[in-house]
């Protein structure tokens, strides 16, 4: 699985910690790719950038999993969740990262990256996504109810699937400026017309790149 790490403007100085976590915690079992946002970059990238960013890594398939951010988190989240191919959680504690890990079937993690992140943020932020890589992916819990919790998530996809549409739906009523903005970021962009293999999106993204 193809893990990218990124997270919002807000938060640029919490990057490294993110991304060096993500990577002790996967202990080699994932790929892990860190794309900022970096504290060295000029340009600021509010929480809805990033989330189109992070719609066109899956919609790409660029990406398999996203470990995402912002101050609260829950701009992040709710940004992820009206965009194509996303289906986020926002995850603050262990238990939260356990339970969406093994219930929920998603794709994406919003952590909050600011709100309480004080003494001992660090190691929370361990635990939590310690909790969420632990062991295999939509297994169901608790264990006496796993099938029926595999059940409802395919629900849930069949559902997502009818109601969402796809980034190439979308592409040509997307603010011109926002998609302009996000393509003209180096590192991301390099990333994804390299690793990116849905073919269409990737042709018609082109046209937008300056």
């Amino acid at each position: 699985m193809r893990v990218v790490v990124i997270q919002a403007s807000t938060r640029t100085e919490i990057n490294q910690l993110l991304f060096d976590t993500v990577c002790e915690v996967v202990d080699g079992h994932h790929d892990v790719v860190n794309l900022g946002v970096f504290p060295e970059e000029i340009e600021n990238y509010t929480y809805v950038e990033v989330a189109v960013m992070i719609s066109l890594l899956i919609e790409t398939n660029a990406a398999d999993f996203i470990v995402t951010g912002c101050s609260s988190g829950q701009g992040m989240m709710m940004a992820c969740n009206s965009l194509p191919g996303l289906r986020c959680g926002f995850v603050q504690t262990p238990q939260d990262a356990y339970l969406f890990g093994r219930i929920n079937n998603g794709n994406v993690v919003s952590l909050p990256l600011g709100l309480n992140f004080g003494w001992s943020g660090e190691l929370n932020l361990q635990y939590t996504l310690n909790e969420l890589f632990h062991g295999e992916f939509n297994i169901g819990y608790p264990p006496e109810a796993a099938d029926r919790k595999r059940q409802e998530v395919q629900l849930f996809l069949e559902l997502n699937k009818l109601t969402k549409k796809s980034f190439l739906d979308i592409i040509d009523v997307l603010d011109s400026r926002l998609l302009s903005k996000v393509l003209e970021r180096k590192n991301f962009t390099d990333y994804l017309f390299k690793y990116g293999n849905n073919q269409a999106l990737l042709t018609r993204l082109h046209t937008f790149k300056n």
